[in-house]
Order: structure tokens, then sequence, then C-alpha cells
């Protein structure tokens, strides 16, 4: 049986997570046309312990794996090819590209060693554990156009 205590616990813990108790819709083009830097997400939403990301993708992001959690990937718009390298049960030193067109769902695997690339640019949804670095635990040199970062949150 819930009691009030539950239900201010619950509230409190929702403030906690968004800053508000009543969280607005956020429209993810508007989100999108409002800054132009590739593979710099932004935190567009928090369910649970997880953010809700949004990102341009153009060219090359680099080799990365994250050693702790799955990398959720869907594809809003345009084509994301991602690169996959040490998946288990395939030979060693293999490498597969798979290619998402839009609207597609792909997850890479917890350690799994990965680099996304979109030559004619995608817009993307990550879903990951908050904290999560888009370079991942380890990661090749960071070139200027990739942002090693959690997320960004929105501008009020």
């Amino acid at each position: 049986m819930n009691t009030k205590s539950d239900h201010d616990a619950h509230e409190r813990r929702a403030q906690n997570r968004t800053g508000a108790a009543r969280p607005a819709p956020v429209q993810l083009a508007a989100v999108l046309a409002g800054f132009d830097r590739t593979w710099s997400p932004r935190i567009v939403a928090r369910v649970n312990d997880y953010d809700v990301r949004v990102a341009k993708a153009a060219g090359e992001h680099v080799w990365h794996v994250h050693d702790g959690t799955d990398e959720f990937f869907l594809v809003l718009d345009g084509e994301l090819t991602i690169a996959l390298r040490g998946e288990p049960g395939a030979p060693a030193g293999s490498e597969r590209e798979v290619t998402l067109p839009a609207g597609s769902v792909f997850v890479v695997p917890r350690g799994v060693e990965h680099r996304p690339s979109s030559p004619g640019g995608a817009s993307i949804l990550l879903l990951e554990p908050a904290g999560t670095l888009s370079v991942g635990d380890r990661h090749d040199d960071l070139p200027d156009h990739v942002d090693a970062t959690a997320g960004h949150p929105l501008a009020p």
C-alpha cells in the first residue's frame, strides 16, 4: 500500500532527476536544430539512471569501447555505419560493419570496440547510463571534431 510519504519520496526523486516536478515534452527536431557540433550529444531526457541523448554525426568518430555498458543507437535521419571489432564468438582480429538507415536500432554490446561514422551525416538517439563518456573507457586519440563528454544538458 502506498502512503503519502511514499508518494512524497517519489516526487522528490523525480524532482532530483529532472530538476522540475512536471517535465515538459521535448521536440527532438528543435533540439537538433539548436546546435551544429557533431559527435557532441545533448541530454534530452533521463529514464531512471539512463540518459537519452541526441547527437549529430558526420565523418568518423573514434574507435572506443565501453567496458561496463551496452550502447544503444537509434538513427533518426540519415545513415550511420558502425565498425565493430572484438565481438564475442568472432575470429580474433576480425572486423565487421553494420549500416543503419533512418529508423534502425542497434546495440553495441559492452566490451566491443566500435567506431561510428556517417559520411553523409545523420541524427542519432543514444541511450546510456548517466555519466557514460561519449568516447568510452578506452579510445584512440581524439580529433578536434569529437567531443569527449557525458552529454551536454539542454539550455533552459
